[in-house]
């Protein structure tokens, strides 16, 4: 696949919430893939993905029989990766990253800052057509108290000082960073987050029928910003709202 414009691409990010509405009553997973191709992103960073539960194949009599790496990317993404985070007796899920491009799959390294919320940070590197850097893309879920994303992010800077080093990265998730901490250490590693580069201040995305708090970040370094876009048509397809950034090099 070419790309148009010149070298730019589209980034997507969301927690889905295991494929259910915010209060767990219906399954949307149908309408998310359906969207989430609307939309046609290169890149797409996806939270809470609910990779497997037998549970949801009793429960709802159109939940997708195969994994859902599969489901999603089926005839449109070409290349995933998808990083196991929480374990027990009827599935699992975690993170994941779905490219139109060539993905080298990296290593989903542990950050759990706490035994009872496992959390992981997943690594993969995709090579554009006629761009020689390739990217390396960090997909994110930060935990729920402020002390424990302080050691995870202090965490992730090394593993992208190590991984990447100074080349064009792309870090994109769910921060639960509702008091925004995250930017400053952030902008200190070099990256920026594409709605305070273009607006002032973070998306707000959650809850997703009345978004109030700036939780779900796509980070960049290396890379031009061209547009945001928070995804509010998607309302009601999970517990947060999805969000996406056109960007080039």
């Amino acid at each position: 696949m070419s790309l148009e414009k010149g070298n730019r691409f589209t980034v997507m990010s969301m927690n889905v919430h295991k494929g259910l509405s915010p209060l767990h009553r219906h399954s949307t997973i149908y309408q998310l893939r359906q969207n989430m191709r609307s939309h046609h992103p290169d890149l797409l960073f996806l939270q809470e993905l609910q990779q497997e539960h037998r549970g949801r194949i009793r429960r709802f009599g159109q939940w997708p029989l195969t994994e859902l790496t599969h489901f999603l990317s089926e005839d449109f993404w070409h290349h995933w990766h998808y990083g196991k985070n929480v374990e027990y007796p009827a599935g699992h899920h975690g993170n994941a990253i779905l490219s139109k491009h060539p993905l080298q799959k990296g290593q989903n390294y542990d950050i759990s800052a706490y035994r009872f919320e496992r959390r992981g940070l997943l690594h993969s590197v995709t090579q554009l057509e006629g761009i020689q850097k390739p990217i390396h893309c960090f997909c994110v879920h930060l935990a729920l108290f402020e002390r424990g994303r302080e050691r995870q992010l202090e965490e992730i800077i090394r593993y992208i000082a190590e991984l990447a080093q100074e080349g064009p990265t792309i870090v994109a998730g769910d921060f639960n960073d509702w008091r925004n901490r995250v930017s400053g250490p952030m902008r200190a590693a070099g990256f920026n987050e594409v709605f305070e580069t273009l607006t002032g201040a973070p998306a707000k995305t959650f809850p997703s029928v009345k978004p109030i708090l700036a939780m779900d970040r796509i980070y960049v370094r290396g890379l031009k910003i061209h547009s945001a876009q928070i995804l509010h048509e998607w309302m009601g397809l999970s517990d947060h709202l999805g969000i996406s950034a056109e960007l080039e090099f």
